[in-house]
């Protein structure tokens, strides 16, 4: 093989090695489950294609465009930080304060109506895909690694380009798997358990909101101040 093309593949791994943990669709799964309660299969599948279409197109346009972007607008990415930080935050502790009662009688055993989607269809780009799904960290860490190349030549460029692209398919890919079977994994977990993990990973999107807001803090701090 060419060094051109295991210089591909590494950037590829290294991609999607640094998506995945901000991305966390694992995780994300158990936290938008609720908002799934009363879909069929047939629609979950269908708002979940959405959500997939959502985030791969904010990840392509923060990867192609996302700096002219901030430049036509004067924002640096540590003020895309703090602003994403705040709204994870918000939507985590959404969460953690919201009413089990609520969440139980909303859960029907059956389902009963033909179509749910309309009850879903204004949440599933925000707030399920921005900022739960693909935030402020995702914006982040592509800006980060496309800028990488930014001053090389364009052949380079287009190899690390590439690279990122297909990582972010992969991360995609990752994202419809997860979330159309988040409720095969609960069904092995119980119904119990499902609580304790959503107010878990409720908890820890809150935490994660107030790291990536501290982070843009921080770097608006040596910025601004010379720290």
């Amino acid at each position: 093989m060419s060094p051109q093309f295991n210089s591909f593949i590494h950037l590829v791994f290294i991609g999607f090695v640094a998506l995945f943990p901000v991305v966390n669709p694992l995780g994300t799964a158990f936290i938008i489950s609720p908002y799934f309660s009363q879909l069929t299969p047939k629609e979950r599948v269908s708002a979940v294609k959405k959500i997939t279409a959502y985030s791969f197109i904010i990840c392509a346009v923060t990867l192609f465009v996302g700096h002219w972007i901030l430049e036509l607008f004067g924002l640096t990415i540590p003020i895309i930080q703090l602003a994403g930080g705040i709204m994870i935050c918000k939507i985590g502790w959404g969460f953690l304060s919201s009413d089990n009662s609520e969440t139980e009688d909303t859960k029907p055993q059956v389902p009963v109506e033909p179509d749910h989607t309309h009850s879903i269809e204004g949440k599933l780009f925000y707030p399920i895909t921005f900022p739960i799904t693909a935030g402020a960290g995702t914006i982040a860490v592509l800006f980060t690694l496309s800028a990488s190349g930014a001053n090389e030549d364009i052949s380079k460029y287009l190899v690390n380009t590439g690279a990122l692209f297909i990582s972010v398919i992969g991360i995609c890919i990752l994202i419809f798997i997860f979330y159309v079977n988040t409720n095969r994994l609960i069904s092995y977990i119980g119904s119990r358990n499902e609580k304790i993990i959503n107010s878990l990973m409720a908890f820890l999107i809150f935490c994660v909101g107030l790291q990536i807001a501290v982070g843009g803090i921080s770097h608006l701090v040596k910025l601004y101040f010379h720290v």
